[in-house]
């Protein structure tokens, strides 16, 4: 029964999505190297890419239930449809790469990888360097503020969902803050979260308002 609906769904969504978008953006898969070592990640590429240069790059960093290899994007089935649906709507370079296994996105190895994955896309498609958004959740949340103090004014703008501060020294958030700096930042954090302390963001918050 289950699997009928979601058939009926995706043959309805599909047909709605070809009649209102005559173009249609395309997922892809990419390898890019660090050192000896071959990660492939997943790139939307915008029905725009064909019309327009100094398109903006949003990177996602998906959170530890999908590390692993192969890509979190499904590219088959109903699910494909309507992530193809919602990524219609974005103007924008999506990037998603995916951490391995055991790993976390401060690792060296993620670190260089992500980075390394945003200048191939930026070159590839004479993307605009001044507009890269970065956006994670969970375990990709800490992601965000990783890659946003280490690489203070590379990111145009954040948002980071129910994340944290990677940083264990004791001035773990106004160090952060420091490096951040005036960098636009939403944040989203349910106050009974169970797994990450919603006291994670607003002490970020604090710290940011803190630093002006």
């Amino acid at each position: 029964m289950q699997k009928d609906l979601l058939s009926v769904l995706g043959n309805l969504l599909t047909t709605a999505v070809s009649n209102g978008n005559k173009q249609q953006g395309r997922i892809e898969s990419r390898i890019v190297q660090v050192d000896s070592n071959e990660f492939n990640y997943q790139i939307y590429i915008p029905p725009q890419i064909q019309s327009k240069q100094n398109l903006p790059v949003i990177v996602f960093l998906h959170g530890i239930g999908q590390r692993g290899s192969g890509g979190i994007v499904p590219t088959e089935g109903t699910s494909s449809t309507i992530v193809r649906h919602y990524f219609t709507q974005v103007p924008a370079i999506v990037l998603v790469p995916q951490c391995r296994q055991g790993s976390y996105w401060s690792d060296p190895v993620m670190d260089e990888m992500v980075m390394n994955m945003l200048a191939q896309t930026i070159k590839e498609f004479s993307a605009d360097a001044e507009r890269i958004y970065l956006i994670g959740v969970s375990m990709g949340g800490y992601g965000v503020w990783h890659f946003a103090s280490h690489y203070s004014g590379k990111f145009a703008a954040l948002i980071s969902i129910c994340g944290g501060s990677p940083i264990r020294e004791s001035n773990r958030f106004d160090y952060l803050a420091e490096r951040v700096g005036a960098t636009p930042s939403w944040l989203f954090h349910g106050a009974d979260d169970r797994v990450v302390p919603v006291s994670e963001s607003r002490q970020i918050v604090k710290a940011l308002e803190a630093k002006g």
